[in-house]
């Protein structure tokens, strides 16, 4: 009789966590089933035309492929919105050459202010700037580096904001 009543406490405990965790480190609640991301506008003061676009179908695709939610037009049980609010390139390391030293490398960093609703648990939502840069080589100009590091940049960023959102990290 013991045996029968431990065999089912852990039958009914593997099934109630079935749905929260996965192999990915995410852990979502079987009550989520839908995300939506709404377009991320671009108001840095610095603007990339093709930036937006690029990070809400990164967003998408990176939720798409990590998480088994399905993406609807209308607000998601969890809803991600937001802006970018930051593109700038700068210099991060010099060198003593000549009488005023220059530039070895510059970094390129894109900042995100992320508003994530989750409906079905309102501790879970939140609302937060996320940085990311790339760094290249002076002997580079912006343009014939740019799209390559807009898309790692991007990379970074959502994955930060996944795991945000999903890891709670």
């Amino acid at each position: 009789m013991r045996k029968i009543i431990f065999l089912t406490l852990g039958v009914l405990l593997s099934y109630a966590l079935s749905g929260c965790y996965s192999f990915t480190g995410a852990s979502i609640p079987p009550t989520v089933k839908t995300y939506s991301v709404q377009f991320f506008e671009n108001r840095a003061p610095l603007v990339d035309p093709t930036l937006s676009q690029k990070f809400t179908e990164g967003l998408k695709d990176r939720i798409s492929r990590q998480s088994p939610l399905g993406l609807t037009r209308s607000i998601g049980d969890v809803n991600f919105e937001g802006t970018i609010i930051g593109y700038r390139v700068e210099p991060v390391s010099f060198t003593s050459e000549g009488t005023t030293g220059a530039a070895e490398q510059n970094r390129l960093t894109i900042t995100v202010q992320v508003k994530c609703t989750n409906t079905k648990d309102e501790k879970q939502s939140f609302e937060q700037s996320f940085s990311q840069f790339e760094n290249f080589p002076k002997g580079q100009n912006l343009a014939s580096v740019q799209q390559q590091l807009n898309q790692t940049i991007i990379d970074k960023l959502t994955t930060d904001i996944y795991n945000r959102a999903f890891s709670n990290w």
